[in-house]
């Protein structure tokens, strides 16, 4: 069989199966298994597959067949240029996230500068070393993202999931960056531990204005991606997300802001004065989440928009 009619065959298969664009879809898991470009595809029609290249691809073709994602197959993606693995264990990083990581390492960026003098409350922080907090890493697509991009910052990272975690560890091996983030395990904020003692979560804004607690540890820069599908929505979400993205990744309540609601009243207490957050949300969910922030005192600065002209990110500060 040649690589176009390899190409013709998994696409009507595929096409068969509900499966979108299943002829890009064809050709990226060829492409991957030839270890070619996509495009160099077309160079290459006339070439015969061995057997043991048909057999691999028809493996691939019957996976994705039965919606198994695409990256789960190849067993990783592109992330702001770098290599990262997936798994069930991790939400797979969507393009979208991206912006955010962006936006992250632009403001750590500026918060470089050898002539800056740390403002932050946190005793004992170093001078012009700004700090970021990855919450929910997942992957660690953030964080490994921020600690390539910005080597003078100091990346913390945390997940509930401990097997997202060894993901998120591994990953960040992957990019030479393993020594350079600290990995935390717990649920939000609970996971930040302050002089070996995991901090009291405080429940609102009153209480955290309120509060001089100094050893809480403080950071120029919170970014997360939190769960923000709604919980009755989530058996209506494509099989590829709904089957294969662990549950805890994507739930985010009865209406989808739980997270955001915990975040807002929370998060001050971490944040260093002149710091900033940055969330990723659904589609819709803007307005809504712009209003549960102000309601808590933050600033909304700016809520971008996605490649597709969507409000995606939410920065806020103190």
């Amino acid at each position: 069989m040649t690589v176009l009619e390899a190409i013709q065959k998994s696409t009507e298969f595929l096409a068969k199966k509900g499966v979108e664009s299943p002829r890009l879809q064809t050709e990226l898991l060829l492409a991957r298994l030839l270890k070619l470009p996509r495009m160099k595809l077309y160079l290459n029609f006339e070439r015969v597959l061995t057997p043991a290249e048909t057999d691999a691809l028809r493996e691939f073709i019957k996976r994705r067949g039965q919606h198994e994602p695409l990256q789960h197959i190849t067993g990783s993606i592109s992330f702001c240029g770098l290599e990262i693995a997936v798994n069930r264990q991790a939400l797979i990083p969507r393009p979208e996230t991206e912006l955010l990581a962006e936006a992250g390492r632009q403001f750590l960026a500026e918060r470089r500068s050898p002539t800056r003098r740390d403002v932050s409350e946190c005793a004992g922080s170093e001078t012009g070393v700004p700090a970021a907090l990855d919450l929910g890493t997942g992957t660690g697509c953030i964080a490994i993202t921020l600690a390539v991009k910005c080597p003078e910052a100091k990346i913390t990272a945390t997940d509930i999931s401990a097997e997202a975690l060894a993901l998120a560890k591994a990953n960040a091996m992957r990019n030479g960056v393993a020594e350079r983030i600290e990995f935390l395990q717990g649920d939000a904020f609970a996971a930040i531990q302050s002089e070996g003692q995991v901090p009291r979560v405080l429940e609102s804004s009153e209480e955290a204005g309120n509060s001089h607690n100094s050893s809480l540890r403080k950071f120029d820069l919170i970014i997360s991606n939190p769960p923000y599908i709604p919980s009755a929505e989530i058996a209506t979400l494509q099989p590829e997300v709904r089957d294969f993205d662990p549950r805890v990744a994507l739930d985010g309540g009865a209406d989808g802001l739980d997270f955001y609601r915990r975040f807002s009243a929370q998060a001050k207490s971490f944040l260093k004065p002149d710091g900033k957050m940055m969330l990723e949300f659904g589609d819709g969910q803007a307005e809504a989440i712009r209003e549960l922030f102000e309601n808590e005192k933050w600033i909304v600065e700016a809520v971008k928009q996605d490649y597709s002209h969507r409000a995606r990110v939410l920065i806020v500060r103190r």
